[in-house]
């Protein structure tokens, strides 16, 4: 028996993030951890876009200020199609809860992005989230959500 990760329900992300070198660095540490990144944008209008036309997008990271508009208007596009979203943000909206997966405050180490995504996949996938969890980080979802 070989000895690996388990195969992960959260494979493909859409990186939505105004600032660049956020940005950059978040879409390269991903990509290093195993992530396929579907897109990096910056705008409400792109990601709403992708989100309406991509079926591979397993879940949305979005900033709450972006240039256009609110990342709530992408997490309100991507649950009508069905798309868990995890904030990524300084300030997570008094809505987040209803339309979020998790909310994760900025700053914040990279590892607990991963963690973040980890608990998301989790209670996707019908387990339950880790027990240790980031302060920084909420999640709203539970098993059989």
């Amino acid at each position: 028996m070989l000895f690996g990760r388990k195969k992960r329900r959260i494979e493909h992300l859409l990186v939505v993030e105004d600032e660049p070198l956020v940005a950059f660095d978040t879409e390269h540490f991903l990509r290093e951890s195993g992530f396929t990144i579907v897109a990096t944008v910056d705008s409400v209008a792109q990601a709403s876009r992708i989100v309406e036309n991509e079926s591979l997008i397993d879940l949305v990271l979005a900033d709450i200020r972006l240039s256009d508009g609110s990342g709530v208007e992408v997490a309100k596009a991507a649950q009508a199609r069905g798309v868990p979203v995890l904030f990524v943000t300084g300030n997570c909206p008094a809505e987040a809860r209803a339309l979020a997966a998790g909310c994760l405050a900025k700053p914040y180490p990279q590892r607990d992005l991963l963690v973040a995504i980890d608990a998301i996949d989790a209670v996707l996938a019908g387990r339950a989230a880790p027990k240790r969890l980031p302060h920084s980080f909420s999640l709203f979802l539970a098993p059989g959500d």
